[in-house]
């Protein structure tokens, strides 16, 4: 496993990032594996060298951070050792304060938040939206003032526009605080909107990108005879992104199937290797369900695409609407 610098910090991150929404609570989501079948993924992205760790407060309602804390305190070799990332925003019980990114919140998720995780900080600590009810200067105070406390080491940003990224860091500039370090947001081979405005921004910010969704809820790692077939179990249920595809994508499937049949590889492997290919990614975040899910992670940071096999990738792609649920 390679590792990498995660925008312009100094910390390194594996550059696969395992995704911890499917191990916690499955009374959250029917797709999710309870504590006893999601640690031997933990353990074995451990072993594989992963060490770049995303979850949130509000997976399984946070049992998800339990489930992590848990893992690592078993499996790794210590807790500097790994990069625990997790997120706030959407509120895990009802109650006008119990959501958003004001500093009433932001103090009291950050806490509630290391005591299920089971330790004194994390590495990286995000905003899982943007908030247009808080005053983005109280955000940006709020935030610095976990980092001085000792309580995250940095911080980052998930799924917004790109011009509410960019007055966030001109804000953060303004006023001296901690630095956005990272931008989790919603790019893969059918979704590359984000090349428009967002990953430029990224790349002249020193910003790290870390992708969520890097198989489109499952879609390129389909057979394209079946493309368009009904949805997964998890798409059923999560309505996190609501996403239909059209010929363009399924034209765009095919030449991954293609690539994978001729390279001996399963068509995740290409999928997350092109993604690697980017730039401006720094880790692909990869949730893993089943055994292979994972192995086909951990095999992809190895896989090296020619620039042909890149330009045919990339051939089919037409221009979507920005997902509106995203910001």
């Amino acid at each position: 496993m390679d590792y990498v610098r995660l925008g312009a910090t100094g910390l390194k991150v594996s550059r696969i990032c395992l995704g911890c929404m499917t191990y916690g609570a499955p009374s959250w989501r029917d797709w999710v594996l309870d504590e006893e079948k999601s640690r031997p993924f933990l353990r074995r992205a451990l072993d594989a060298g992963i060490n770049f760790f995303d979850t949130a407060d509000i997976y399984s309602l946070g049992a998800s951070e339990e489930v992590l804390g848990r893992a690592i305190k078993d499996f790794a070799p210590g807790r500097e050792s790994v990069v625990i990332a997790t997120k706030l925003y959407f509120p895990l019980t009802k109650g006008p304060n119990q959501g958003g990114l004001s500093r009433k919140h932001i103090l009291a998720a950050i806490d509630a938040s290391l005591t299920r995780l089971k330790t004194d900080y994390v590495d990286l600590y995000q905003i899982h939206r943007f908030d247009p009810d808080t005053p983005m200067e109280e955000t940006v105070e709020a935030l610095d003032q976990v980092v001085r406390a000792g309580k995250a080491r940095y911080v980052g940003a998930s799924s917004m526009y790109a011009w509410q990224f960019a007055k966030y860091l001109a804000l953060q500039k303004e006023a001296g605080a901690a630095r956005f370090a990272s931008m989790q947001n919603f790019y893969n081979l059918v979704y590359r909107e984000e090349e428009r405005e967002m990953l430029p921004l990224c790349r002249d910010s020193g910003v790290g990108v870390i992708p969520w969704s890097p198989l489109a809820r499952g879609f390129l790692g389909r057979s394209a005879q079946h493309a368009l077939d009904g949805q997964t179990t998890r798409a059923k249920s999560d309505q996190v992104l609501d996403m239909t595809f059209d010929d363009n994508d399924v034209a765009t499937l095919k030449t991954v199937e293609k690539i994978a049949q001729m390279r001996g590889v399963s068509n995740a492997q290409v999928a997350i290797a092109w993604l690697l290919h980017q730039p401006a990614v720094t880790a692909p975040i990869v949730g893993a369900s089943k055994p292979k899910h994972l192995e086909d992670a951990i095999a992809a940071a190895s896989l090296a695409l020619s620039d042909d096999e890149i330009k045919a990738l990339q051939a089919h792609y037409k221009p979507k609407e920005v997902a509106g649920n995203l910001s």
